[in-house]
């Protein structure tokens, strides 16, 4: 929606890189939506000549690359073929984020509490973004901010240190994800036991969960459109 209102002269049209997802919209909710080939074969039969694809990933990891690998075979169909950027991709986009995040979470901020944000994680190399963006928060001064991952580094463990360091009674946990989907809903905020919910509160913490994607954050949705 925030594309469609800043781009009105164009067709915005959306695909979906996970199938499983797709199956399961068209089970549940009769939805149905295109995966990448055949959003970029719809657009050949139309006979578009203008395409400008714009990713919604964090960063250009295994997902991103697969992505771009699908759509190149289909660049030479059209006049003008353009890819716009992932969001962590520049400097200035790590510093807009790292205030974005602050900004959304000021009013749970308080001398007790950590705001930890759950990032995917990805064996890829472009999962130093969660380091890099870990360092701007705490060169801003934002040193009651950390962020972990589900599936790589930094782990809970990591996390658990860090807040032991804080020495801290509250945590407020949110999603570092476009979208809160099942890793927010269970691995976050879960109530089996290994979710983080879950160990953190056994720690001894009070754990409040947000369970809100960046995507829906105006800032984040404005940094789409600028890329």
């Amino acid at each position: 929606a925030a594309l469609r209102d800043a781009f009105p002269d164009y067709q915005i049209r959306r695909a979906f890189t996970s199938q499983i997802i797709i199956d399961k919209l068209a089970r549940r909710d009769s939805l149905k939506i295109d995966n990448v080939t055949e959003a970029m074969n719809r657009l050949v039969l139309d006979k578009v000549k203008e395409v400008i694809l714009q990713p919604t990933t964090m960063m250009p990891g295994y997902e991103y690359d697969d992505l771009i690998d699908e759509v190149m075979p289909f660049a030479h169909n059209f006049e003008s073929f353009k890819i716009g950027k992932h969001l962590l991709c520049k400097d200035i986009d790590y510093d807009e984020v790292a205030e974005i995040m602050v900004k959304e979470t000021s009013r749970y901020r308080a001398k007790d509490t950590a705001i930890v944000y759950m990032g995917h994680g990805t064996e890829h190399a472009a999962n130093a973004a969660y380091g890099k963006l870990q360092k701007v928060l705490w060169d801003k001064g934002f040193n009651d901010y950390v962020i972990g991952t589900v599936e790589a580094e930094p782990t809970l463990e990591d996390v658990q240190e860090t807040l032991k360091e804080m020495e801290v009674g509250k945590i407020i946990l949110q999603p570092l994800m476009i979208v809160a989907g099942d890793h927010a809903c269970r691995d976050m905020a879960g109530d089996k036991e290994d979710s983080w919910k879950t160990i953190l509160t056994a720690e001894g913490y009070t754990v409040e969960t947000v369970i809100k994607g960046m995507g829906q954050v105006k800032g984040i949705q404005d940094i789409f459109i600028r890329h």
